[in-house]
């Protein structure tokens, strides 16, 4: 017969299974899960609060929820750096006006109270050793930056992460996610009710499709038949792996014509959405809790099906493909997006090094020799990358598969009294 990608990423994925290698893997990123939930809860839960080395993070930065929340999550990368409790802020939030713990269990159970005998704004490990109290702007106006921001990886967990997973940094962030978005028990209840009244079920692809706000501005608009080409495809692969009984297919989208729209075209698919979240998605109610509830039952629902075709230019997107690592030892490559690759706002520069020499084909191709570090500035899904090599400063294109990625490991601080107690 003839033989087709899917059938070789099928026999890829058999081959990782085989030889009880599945077994390791599922009990290793349970394991490195467990070790950075423990000593993020052991962070955040100081013996004596008023005494506790504090980072201040105020939730309300103008954007919307996913924006939000990766603020939070770059506040948190920092506490950890700097061995701070973080202190989450967030009265009046555009989302609750009652606060972040209205919606998600607290940052912390012993300490949420601000107050030291000296605080001060931001301005750089060294200089703030002597202030209990640090408050620190959003992640634009953050000067001078510490090294612990993504995409970079703690140096002494990096060995056992790039056995395990294939994006590293993405893992890292959905460890801080992981943690921040623990529901609140009306919440979880309100989650089990809406996967029994929407009949979600497995296998089921997950469908973003984002256009009020951001088309024409931030992204360009993409028609349901170029997201479809792609669960297609993925439908086909599914199969060889799975009795797959229905296509179904959770679709998320601000847009509450598109539902009709998607069905009227694709007769053979069942499509899952709660359609009252278009609605509240819409700009004129989007900050208030009915649109908080549908954001995240939204992003819930994507993040638990088993590929994501979306825009990644989309905060929403991203948050949920972060969120699926958290339920898989490795679902780095469960996604397809339409424009960007993941980035993470405010990242430090996303290199890759080039293994291949690639030699100019065109005015618009990037000569490259191996070992050269390229700043990757998107990819065209066509088989080429665009980037800037560092070495020439040249600017161009170059074929994906020439390079891979340079993930930074930072000198993040070990939590050895919180790994202790993990062994009881």
């Amino acid at each position: 017969g003839t033989v087709t990608a899917a059938s070789i990423m099928t026999d890829l994925f058999l081959l990782s299974q085989a030889d009880g290698a599945g077994d390791w893997r599922e009990k290793e990123a349970k394991d490195l899960s467990n070790l950075v939930q423990n000593r993020i809860t052991y962070l955040q839960n100081p013996k004596d609060c008023s005494k506790a080395r504090k980072l201040v993070c105020n939730i309300n930065k103008g954007c919307g929820y996913g924006c939000q929340l990766h603020h939070v999550v770059y506040c948190f990368m920092i506490a950890y750096g700097t061995q701070r409790t973080l202190i989450l802020e967030s009265q009046n939030w555009r989302y609750a006006t009652g606060g972040w713990e209205t919606v998600f269990r607290p940052a912390s159970d012993t300490c949420m109270d601000r107050s030291g005998t000296s605080t001060g704004h931001w301005s750089g490990e060294d200089n703030d050793r002597d202030v209990q109290v640090v408050e620190l702007p959003i992640v634009d106006s953050l000067h001078p930056r510490p090294p612990y921001l993504p995409l970079a990886i703690p140096e002494d967990l990096a060995d056992r992460l790039h056995r395990l997973h294939g994006d590293p940094s993405v893992w890292w962030v959905s460890q801080f996610v992981k943690y921040l978005v623990r529901p609140q028990a009306w919440l979880e209840k309100e989650i089990q009710e809406a996967t029994t009244k929407l009949g979600f079920k497995h296998p089921i692809i997950g469908v973003h499709v984002r256009r009020t706000d951001k088309v024409g501005t931030e992204a360009a608009f993409h028609s349901i038949e170029e997201y479809m080409v792609h669960v297609e495809d993925q439908f086909e692969s599914l199969a060889l792996r799975m009795p797959v009984d229905k296509r179904r297919v959770y679709l998320a989208t601000d847009d509450p014509s598109l539902l009709q729209e998607a069905r009227t075209k694709y007769p053979d698919y069942e499509f899952i959405s709660d359609n009252s979240i278009s609605w509240s998605a819409g700009l004129h109610n989007r900050y208030t809790e009915n649109s908080l509830r549908g954001v995240i039952l939204d992003i819930h629902f994507l993040s638990q099906t088993n590929f994501l075709v979306c825009t990644f230019s989309s905060q929403v997107c991203r948050v949920a493909y972060e969120i699926m690592q958290t339920l898989h030892p490795d679902a780095s490559g469960n996604f397809h997006s339409l424009d960007d690759i993941y980035y993470f706002g405010g990242q430090n520069a996303h290199n890759q090094i080039a293994v291949h020499p690639h030699q100019p084909r065109g005015p618009d191709d990037l000569a490259l020799e191996p070992g050269d570090v390229i700043g990757v500035a998107g990819n065209h899904w066509d088989g080429y990358s665009k980037g800037i090599n560092r070495k020439t400063g040249r600017i161009g294109l170059y074929p994906s598969y020439k390079v891979k990625e340079k993930i930074e490991t930072v000198k993040y601080p070990t939590y050895p009294e919180a790994d202790k107690l993990l062994h009881f």
